[in-house]
Formats: C-alpha cells, structure tokens, sequence
C-alpha cells in the first residue's frame, strides 16, 4: 500500500524552505571540501607537514560519524526547526573559531567540533524536506537540498581556495561561519514550526538500529559510495602525475567533477521517486563501470575529465539511500537519516584508504579506479541482498 501523503505544515513555499536547507547544506560542503584544498596553507602556517594536516581533514569526519547519532538521539524531543537552527549555529560557531585557531592542536580539536552538527543537519532536514511536499516526490525535495551540498564543489570550494591563495585559510572558514548564520535567519524565518512527534523520545530513536533494513542500506552506502572517494581524492596527483596536466587546470577538472554531482542530483530523484531500489543498484553498477573505465581515460585530458563527470553524476546515490533509510526506519527516521552521513564518511575513510594501499602497492596512480569499481560492486551486492529480504517479507502477504 502506498503511503498517503504528509499534511504539509503551515508556513513559507515549500521551495523556499529547501532552498533555506540547501543554503546550509552549502556552507556544509564547502568546509568539507575545501579544507582539502586549503590543507598546504595551514599546515605551512601551523609548522607541520601534510601528513600532520590531514589528520584535521579526518577529525572532521570523526566528528560527523560520532555526532550524526549522538547528537539526533539526544535531541529527539526537540521541535525540528528549533533543532536546525541549533545545529547550524554550532557549526557557525566552531566554524569561526577555527579560523581563529591558534595552532594545530586547537585547529584539531575544532574540526572535529565542526563536524559533530553535520550529519545530524542533513538527516533533520531531509524529514523537514519530505515533510512539505506530496508523497510522490520526496526524493526530488531531498535532491534539491543535496543540491546545495553539489554546488559547493563547483562555487564554494574553488571560493573558499581563491580566498586562502589571495589572503588567508583563516577566511575560508570564516566565510563558511558567515553562511551558517545566514542559514539560521533563513529557517529561523522561513521554516514551519511543527512540535515532536508524540511518544518521540531517544529510545525510540535508538529503535532504528533493531531493524536489518536500516543496517543493510547504511552498508551499501558505507561500502558503494567508497569507489567515488577513492578516485576523487587522488584525482589531482593523477591529473598531475598521468595526464600531465599544468597545476592550474586541476580545479577546472574538480568544477567537472562538482558538475556531474550537481545534475545527478537534479536528474537521479526524479527517477527514484518512480523506483527508488532499481535506480539505486543502476547507479551502483553505472559508478563500477566508470570506474573501471577510469585508468583506462586517465591519458588524456578530455576523456579523464568526460570520466570524472560520469563518475560524479553516481555521486547522486546518496539522496536515494537517504530517502530509503527513511522508508525503513519507520517510526525512528531522524536517526536512521543522520546515519546516512556518518556511512558516507565511513566511505571517505574506506575509498582513500584502499586506493592509496593499491598505489603503494605498485600498482599504478590509477589503480584507484579499479578499487572504486569494487567497492560499487560490493555495494550493489548488499543491496541484492536487502532486496531480497524485502521480497520474502512481501512473499507472505502475496500468497
């Protein structure tokens, strides 16, 4: 039976309430990424080499999988509007403390700190997504918030890197707190007041992780999505190293990257929202193709930036796993939906990991495109297997 439509809140349009949403999901992606770019700045600042550095970059993401669950359960009786603006003004205000950070030890601590409202956000604000828009099309209302995260690859990322290269890192940070606080203005004035759900309290949230389902699709996040981070994060030593490009296009082929993220995202809930589990394994097995075509288009600069954009345009399965997650999770979905991002950062920690053991291993800069390959296939696999217990759990009722 299909689900009837959420009466929708009282309060601004819809799509200026996503578009609120997607504005802080901006702010989110471009400290994610950017601190990337922005990584020989600090580290030259701070006195400590690039190995040192990229320890900020993974306390970032140890603070989104610890905060993601810790913070939606510890929350869950709070009204969701309320919660957003908090959210966002914690990552405002750790945000703008990092670009006042004295020196290494500090900058480590605050981006872990800066992480812990991430996950929480994008899974609030998804239901909040969701809640405004029929039935038929909550995988486009969570497409079009992810959106802001996209775009931040194409305009936020090369911003914030112009602004490190032209002044300081310090501004790249601060510009992310400056569009957190514009954030908590928009929901603040945009976004319907809805009171807890009745009966909501942690436990129910923690009622989440009873059910298979959940667990099943947070793994094929946690291991499908790997394959696009391995390729991406050595994607400009690779540009560098093999197609032998100049220094100064490599952001020009990260912007093609960003680009195929950001249609994905336009195109793929569209079709999700007609068969959500088919479109699911057909990006899985569309990222392992063009993986595995990725060392193969590594040579030249048209074909290796057509690949990155293909590649990019699978980024689009983490909007489908979000909206399946919370199809599953049934009456404890703000804790199943937080969790889809600590699984994606798991999978950013898995995918650069098992693509820089390959090319340690002798196996060539562009051995991380076979490693992508795999970990899509072994993502399509679990989700045959979630399949599965979905058919045999509708078997009975069929017979």
């Amino acid at each position: 039976m299909t689900p009837t439509a959420p009466r929708k809140p009282a309060g601004a349009a819809p799509g200026l309430v996503i578009l609120a949403l997607a504005i802080g999901a901006f702010a989110i992606g471009t400290t994610e990424f950017a601190t990337m770019s922005l990584l020989p700045y600090f580290a030259l600042e701070l006195g400590i080499d690039a190995p040192t550095a990229g320890h900020v970059i993974s306390a970032y993401a140890l603070g989104v999988v610890v905060g993601a669950p810790l913070l939606t359960v510890l929350a869950a009786r709070m009204a969701r509007r309320t919660l957003l603006i908090a959210l966002m003004g914690m990552f405002a205000l750790f945000n703008a403390l990092c670009a006042f950070a004295p020196n290494y030890e500090s900058l480590l601590i605050l981006r872990f700190l800066s992480g812990l409202p991430h996950g929480a956000y994008f899974g609030i604000g998804s239901l909040v997504a969701v809640s405004l828009v029929p039935y038929a099309r909550r995988n486009q209302a969570v497409g079009r918030m992810f959106l802001g995260l996209t775009v931040a690859t194409i305009i936020g990322v090369p911003f914030a890197n112009w602004l490190g290269h032209a002044l300081t890192w310090r501004w790249g940070f601060g510009l992310v707190a400056l569009v957190g606080l514009l954030t908590m203005g928009l929901i603040a004035r945009l976004a319907p007041y809805s009171p807890p759900a009745a009966g909501a309290s942690p436990l129910r949230e923690l009622s989440a992780l009873k059910h298979l389902q959940v667990w099943l699709t947070l793994a094929v996040g946690a291991i499908g999505f790997g394959g696009l981070f391995a390729v991406y994060t050595y994607l400009a030593d690779i540009l560098l190293q093999v197609t032998q490009v100049s220094p100064t296009v490599v952001p020009l082929v990260l912007g093609i990257f960003g680009l195929g993220l950001t249609i994905g995202n336009i195109l793929v809930p569209w079709l999700a929202d007609r068969a959500l589990l088919p479109t699911a394994a057909g990006l899985l097995l569309w990222s392992a193709a063009m993986s595995a075509l990725f060392p193969l288009a590594a040579g030249r600069l048209w074909t290796i930036s057509l690949c990155v954009f293909l590649i990019g345009f699978g980024g689009a399965l983490g909007t489908v796993l979000q909206t399946r997650l919370m199809d599953v999770a049934r009456h404890a979905q703000g804790l199943a939906a937080a969790l889809n991002h600590s699984a994606f950062n798991f999978a950013n920690a898995l995918g650069p990991l098992l693509g820089g053991m390959a090319i340690a291993g002798g196996h060539g800069w562009t051995s991380p495109g076979w490693v992508g390959a795999g970990l899509a296939l072994g993502g399509f696999a679990i989700l045959m297997v979630s399949m599965a217990f979905d058919r045999a759990r509708a078997a009975p009722a069929v017979g």
